[in-house]
């Protein structure tokens, strides 16, 4: 009897201990994922030094919305860079195109203080080589900066002419990566040519849940090219948004973190292995607070993705 006793009280000492230690292991498993909701998903830049150089994935276009007057207009922008670099996000990209965003940017950068350290993107958007050296002068001092992270050739304008002055520039520290951007489907050609031939450090292109023309040859060509990819309009100018509008989100949605559309629609475009980092504009706030999330927690795998597209769909 008492060795029965001693049986059955060792079979209850295992149990315990393994339902002890599944319990451990979820724990585990729930700061894990705690954990790495947390911190920050990025992506490196190919190209850069034994591709160590990481970018965070949810960057800060600034086209339109950074374009903007003095004083009180500027407090909403002071507001979306601090959230922007608190949370640990760094490219922000602009133009000469854009009015006044590269003074803005670079004003107001220098008005709400060092926080983290920005990426600073901008482009040549001009013809002639003279012209075109003047012009990046002209940036570099709005942008307040000695040495500018990214130089594009805006709309493939005058690349022939402006990349090889880039490269001089490169290797003079001047600038520390060169690219090319273009915003029409027609240039993809042209872009994939480049990125063949001139390798190009980074392109900027259009790409969403709903434009999905540069998954055909223009991402493949960058995975395989090493060239980095910033993608325009993810929301497709606020098409998106009112495509949605008064629909909860789907189910999947739960299942790689996402708490609103906009996270939605760009964990969409970062789940894509050839992209660095989507950049919408803003100058709202509440809406950059909502972007920056989208750098956080799971990123969707291939078949999410054709759930996402399909739950869209629906």
């Amino acid at each position: 009897m008492l060795r029965r006793e001693v049986e059955v009280q060792a079979l209850l000492n295992r149990r315990e201990l393994l339902q002890l230690t599944a319990t451990a292991a979820l724990l585990h498993a729930a700061r894990a994922d705690a954990k790495d909701k947390k911190m920050i998903q990025t992506r490196p830049i190919p190209k850069s030094k034994d591709g160590k150089e990481r970018l965070p994935v949810v960057g800060l276009g600034t086209w339109q919305t950074f374009d903007v007057g003095a004083g009180a207009a500027r407090k909403p922008i002071d507001e979306v860079l601090t959230k922007f670099l608190d949370a640990g996000c760094r490219v922000i990209d602009s133009s000469p195109m854009y009015g006044r965003a590269e003074e803005v940017t670079g004003d107001e950068l220098a008005t709400i203080g060092k926080i983290g350290t920005p990426f600073l993107a901008t482009k040549v958007w001009t013809t002639g080589k003279k012209a075109g050296i003047e012009a990046m002068e002209r940036s570099l001092k709005r942008m307040r900066t000695q040495r500018m992270d990214l130089m594009q050739v805006h709309n493939l304008l005058d690349v022939k002419t402006h990349l090889p002055v880039l490269r001089e520039w490169k290797d003079a520290g001047k600038i520390r990566y060169l690219g090319v951007t273009h915003y029409q489907h027609d240039q993809f050609d042209a872009i994939e040519k480049l990125m063949k031939t001139e390798k190009l450090d980074f392109i900027q292109i259009p790409y969403s849940i709903t434009d999905r023309l540069a998954e055909k040859r223009i991402l493949p060509t960058a995975q395989d090219t090493g060239t980095a990819v910033l993608v325009m309009t993810p929301f497709e100018s606020g098409a998106l948004f009112r495509q949605v509008k008064g629909k909860a989100l789907p189910a999947i949605a739960a299942d790689i973190d996402c708490t609103s559309w906009a996270q939605f629609f760009l964990k969409f475009i970062i789940g894509h292995p050839a992209v660095t980092c989507p950049i919408p504009a803003t100058s709202n706030p509440s809406h950059i607070a909502d972007n920056v999330q989208a750098a956080f927690g799971r990123i969707p795998d291939d078949g999410q993705r054709k759930q996402m597209i399909a739950a869209l769909g629906a």
